[in-house]
């Protein structure tokens, strides 16, 4: 396998992950939601933060195996 189809398989992998992440932890407590009328507003900070948090860990290892 060349190496741009491995860097491929990879950024699957990690959207993949997201993806599962981001349907576990979708609306948490902390998320900001608005709503008046027809207009909704929502604000996912909490999500946001967690999902920094676990992708600082995961690019912190990769960085310590590279």
């Amino acid at each position: 396998m060349t190496g741009m189809g491995k860097v491929f398989i990879v950024i699957g992998v990690i959207f993949i992950i997201i993806g599962l992440i981001w349907g576990i932890f979708g609306k948490l407590p902390g998320d900001i939601s608005f709503r008046k009328g027809n207009v909704s507003f929502h604000f996912p900070i909490m999500t946001s933060i967690i999902v920094s948090i676990i992708l600082t860990v995961i690019f912190y290892v990769i960085g310590k195996f590279r």
